[in-house]
């Protein structure tokens, strides 16, 4: 029997370049190798969304119809909604017990997050709840309610991942040898550069070429999106290792980069013309998956029944380990 693979992903927003070459590339070849369920993580985004659950739901389906549209197979990969699922909700209150709230302010990947939040919202962290605090702990429980071998992770997520092998480990030796402990399965590919420079590209951070982007959309962001700044005059010889349209050349324009890079250091190519060549590039590069999401989006009760198969099917893998996790705890009063 293949190995469970679980993962995760909160449908906050659609799918960008990041989560493409990053997850998703992964996911592709994962989904051959292991029983896959990838979790429509509803409940972990409503975290910092929770006065905007109509976001939240509204991008269940358009996260799935991301996924579908970049290759994943509904017959190869589970597809479930996590808060239909509520053996996962029951599983993190058992190990909210198990976890100290110093334990989760020490996570580094949650450290790096309130960071974030305090730099954006300039509120000291006072509007970090505990559900945002605790994610961590659900996280542990969406493995382990379907008895996880392997999590595909990104090096910043790996403490995430401890936390969750911290938490198998104090469980079983309370309870008895209930859970595996889940090992991380790394991307080969680093975090993806936003169009500003930044070393991660996001959602929140207005940086992003999304997958359902227009060809007028991707065309204004490339030609905003920072080059060499010593470059003044067409003519001018610069250095495409500080430029993000020679960065996204080498993701999307692979057979021509070597030209971009010699034309770009030898003053021979303009910006302008390197970002016309970037779009056309671009474009060619997003629109089968474009294509292949619009099938999706003219029948959405297909994508209805593959959420609705893939819940059914983790629904009862669920109810099977809690049965296991209850009997150990000596709750099963049935």
């Amino acid at each position: 029997m293949k190995k469970t693979i679980l993962t995760g992903l909160r449908p906050t927003g659609n799918l960008h370049l990041g989560h493409l070459f990053g997850a998703g590339e992964s996911y592709l070849k994962l989904q051959d190798e292991y029983e896959f369920f990838l979790e429509i993580a509803d409940v972990q985004g409503l975290t910092d969304n929770f006065n905007n659950p109509e976001k939240v739901r509204k991008n269940v389906k358009e996260i799935t119809m991301d996924l579908l549209a970049i290759g994943l197979d509904p017959k190869k990969v589970h597809f479930f909604i996590q808060s239909k699922i509520p053996e996962i909700a029951e599983l993190t209150v058992f190990y909210s017990n198990l976890v100290t709230v110093s334990r989760l302010e020490r996570n580094p990947t949650v450290k790096a997050e309130i960071a974030q939040k305090k730099e954006l919202f300039g509120n000291n962290g006072e509007s970090i709840t505990y559900g945002f605090l605790g994610y961590p702990v659900s996280q542990a429980a969406d493995i382990t309610i379907f008895d996880g071998e392997v999590v595909p992770v990104g090096e910043d997520q790996l403490p995430l991942l401890e936390q969750c092998r911290e938490i198998v480990r104090k469980f079983n030796s309370i309870y008895g040898e209930v859970f595996k402990e889940p090992t991380a399965v790394l991307s080969n590919t680093k975090r993806i550069k936003g169009l500003d420079g930044n070393e991660k590209m996001g959602k929140s951070l207005g940086n992003a070429i999304f997958l359902i982007d227009s060809e007028e959309t991707i065309s204004n962001k490339i030609m905003n999106a920072i080059t060499d700044p010593n470059k003044i005059k067409k003519d001018d010889p610069a250095n495409p290792e500080i430029c993000m349209v020679y960065y996204y050349h080498k993701l999307v324009n692979k057979e021509n980069v070597e030209n971009v890079c010699r034309e770009c250091k030898g003053g021979d190519r303009g910006c302008v013309a390197c970002k016309k060549e970037l779009i056309n590039a671009m474009n060619n590069f997003l629109n089968p998956i474009k294509e292949r999401r619009k099938f999706y989006e003219e029948n959405e009760q297909i994508v209805t029944d593959i959420l609705k198969d893939g819940t059914k099917i983790a629904k009862q893998r669920a109810e099977n380990q809690m049965k296991k996790i209850k009997e150990a705890m000596m709750i099963n009063y049935d």
